[in-house]
């Protein structure tokens, strides 16, 4: 597995629709984030954990008042 590169994977909740994201949480230190439709257009940087927690946190049902 190569560490120093990234690979982009889009994310598993994509559409066809062309509104999706990349993640390349093949590096060690990092996870990178980017807008398919703009791949040139700047990449958000997380830590390992911080990216853990945000997906723990978006995978938990909603609930409603």
């Amino acid at each position: 597995m190569n560490t120093s590169e990234p690979r982009w994977r889009k994310s598993t909740r994509s559409t066809g629709t062309g509104n999706c994201v990349e993640v390349a949480d093949n590096l060690p230190d990092r996870v990178l984030i980017r807008d398919t439709k703009d791949r040139d257009g700047g990449t958000l940087s997380f830590g390992p954990a911080a990216w853990s927690a945000f997906v723990t946190h978006a995978k938990r049902p909603t609930t409603t008042a």
